[in-house]
């Protein structure tokens, strides 16, 4: 019989979908489907931001409790997106301080801010979890954050992190704990790392800062490129066509070449507030290529 040749690589288009709601109006998430034709345009998509607040229990995503009935129809689309295919996460932490600092003290107060945070993955039927660490958090609590993560809901239950660009190229960076060391120790249980090139962090309209972070030893599976899909997400916005151009070539050049990640669905350009999703659909034609 002859060898069967390994099936193609996919590359990964990410989402962050955090503004719900823009001028009283629910953003939908229906048109990722609807309007792209054929194509499913997105391979995982996060829910953001999940905030554990004092006393524990009192969970926020964003400025709600998740089961407000503001997020009735996010949640119901969350399932139609599963549906077909998409892997959902939630994001926890973020720029708004204190759910790791909760996370990252005594055992028995690491119970009382993390149950109420898996039941509520379980409820809402989660398929990962992206653990964005902008806080000082140590090497030991990450870790058991995400031995715990993977002990209740298993191998198949998604675990990745947001660092800034410089936390993957030795060089300061926001989380307080030690990437490499944390990929050494852990590296099997993390699925990919949603790396920001923006607000200074890091940039994309040339190869130096993807390349520092190769040169570091990581490989390119596990680094997702992140951009901001409009100069109106924060300071750091690459012009559409020159970043088709660059995710191409990344996608050509360095066999493995983890995927795109956007910051955030709602003003995605070139499409605007009108038609978000055309930027999912423009990266897929880059980044999913071979």
């Amino acid at each position: 019989m002859p060898p069967t040749n390994p099936p193609p690589h996919q590359a990964r288009v990410v989402l962050y979908h955090q503004t719900h709601y823009h001028r009283n109006n629910f953003v939908s998430l229906l048109p990722l489907l609807t309007e792209a034709a054929e194509l499913v345009p997105i391979t995982h998509l996060i829910i953001a931001a999940i905030h554990l607040n004092d006393p524990p229990g009192h969970i926020h995503l964003n400025d709600d409790p998740p089961n407000s009935p503001n997020y009735d129809s996010l949640w119901e689309e969350v399932a139609i997106m599963q549906d077909i295919g998409v892997k959902v996460l939630g994001m926890l932490g973020g720029a708004a301080q204190g759910s790791f600092q909760r996370l990252d003290r005594s055992d028995w107060e690491f119970e009382a801010y993390y149950v109420p945070l898996r039941n509520m993955v379980r409820q809402h039927n989660l398929d990962g979890l992206d653990l964005d660490v902008e806080e000082a958090m140590s090497l030991n609590g990450i870790i058991r954050l995400i031995d715990r993560l993977k002990a209740d809901f298993g191998p198949d239950f998604l675990v990745t992190l947001a660092p800034v660009a410089t936390a993957l190229q030795g060089r300061p960076h926001l989380s307080g704990f030690d990437y490499e060391a944390l990929e050494i120790m852990r590296g099997g249980s993390i699925a990919w790392y949603n790396t920001q090139f923006y607000n200074n962090w890091g940039r994309l309209e040339s190869f130096i800062d993807y390349d520092a972070i190769l040169r570091q030893g990581w490989r390119p599976e596990k680094v997702v490129v992140g951009v901001l899909t409009s100069p109106g997400n924060g300071n750091g916005y690459v012009d559409t066509e020159e970043l088709k151009r660059t995710v191409t070539a990344l996608s050509q050049f360095y066999r493995g070449f983890g995927g795109v990640m956007g910051w955030e669905y709602f003003n995605s350009q070139p499409g605007g507030e009108e038609r978000p999703w055309v930027w999912a659909v423009d990266m897929t034609g880059c980044a999913r290529i071979w």
